[in-house]
């Protein structure tokens, strides 16, 4: 298994790495040579600069908003009976199950006809995607957190109070110290989704908030495929979350595992 999902992502280096030319030869999984302006065109190409710092921003300000809504949200969930509560936690799962395809014409509309302010719209912003990525993302870090969220006894929070501490204080002071991993694969997560996601970014943007993801398909045109250079773009695109996970890897299997048993 581990062969099957690798081999595709080396096929993509060898391919990064070859010209024109050596891309019409015979085919080998080995490679001979490395041909730099697949990689130095995209990277002095300031429409592809764009594209890739527009992913930053999206993809982290989402993972920050959905780590910090998701850490409230659950945080009322667990310590609370609310009317409901357990609909409220069903139906928010349920978000995740509906196709994002069926969103694509909806989200359109409401972004270039509802929500309009004189010439301006949510279509091809930034601040529209960062939204719009919570509607997928937030629903799944909710049900993550949850369990995590339950593993932290609720005397833990009594103890602060008896000290004179505020609500606020509690949630920011010992909860969250102690669901720090949890909150640390939420993030994780969310960010890689959103750094991912293409459906909507192609959708819903035009030329200002383009993602990287996004920029692969100008590589595509009627006289041909650049695969050379699109290959280049797809493997600076994995850089960034492949170099992200590496230094981040130590809080995955906690923060999955966290909450898991109770005593």
């Amino acid at each position: 298994m581990i062969i099957i999902t690798i081999v595709p992502i080396y096929w993509m280096i060898v391919v990064s790495a070859r010209s024109r030319v050596e891309l019409f030869d015979a085919p080998t999984l080995l490679i001979k040579s490395f041909y730099a302006p697949n990689y130095i065109k995209p990277l002095t190409d300031p429409v592809f600069q764009r594209y890739l710092i527009n992913s930053l921003i999206i993809a982290t300000s989402n993972a920050l908003l959905v780590t910090i809504l998701a850490m409230l949200a659950t945080y009322a969930l667990s310590r609370w009976r609310l009317p409901g509560a357990d609909n409220i936690f069903f139906w928010t799962i349920t978000q995740r199950m509906a196709p994002p395809a069926a969103f694509v014409l909806p989200m359109f509309l409401i972004y270039t006809r509802v929500f309009k302010i004189g010439d301006w719209t949510m279509f091809d912003t930034q601040f529209g995607l960062i939204l719009l990525y919570c509607v997928f993302n937030l629903p799944f870090a909710v049900w993550l957190m949850k369990g995590i969220m339950d593993g932290v006894p609720i005397e833990l929070d009594e103890a602060a109070f008896v000290d004179g501490a505020n609500r606020w204080t509690v949630l920011t002071r010992v909860v969250a110290p102690l669901v720090a991993p949890g909150l640390a694969i939420t993030f994780i997560l969310s960010w890689i989704f959103a750094w991912n996601e293409y459906l909507f970014a192609a959708n819903l943007t035009s030329v200002n908030a383009r993602t990287i993801t996004t920029g692969l398909a100008a590589f595509v045109s009627v006289t041909g495929t650049n695969w050379g250079e699109m290959a280049a773009v797809a493997t600076m695109a994995i850089l960034p979350a492949l170099i992200f996970l590496v230094f981040v890897q130590r809080y995955i299997v906690t923060g999955l595992t966290f909450g898991a048993v109770k005593e």
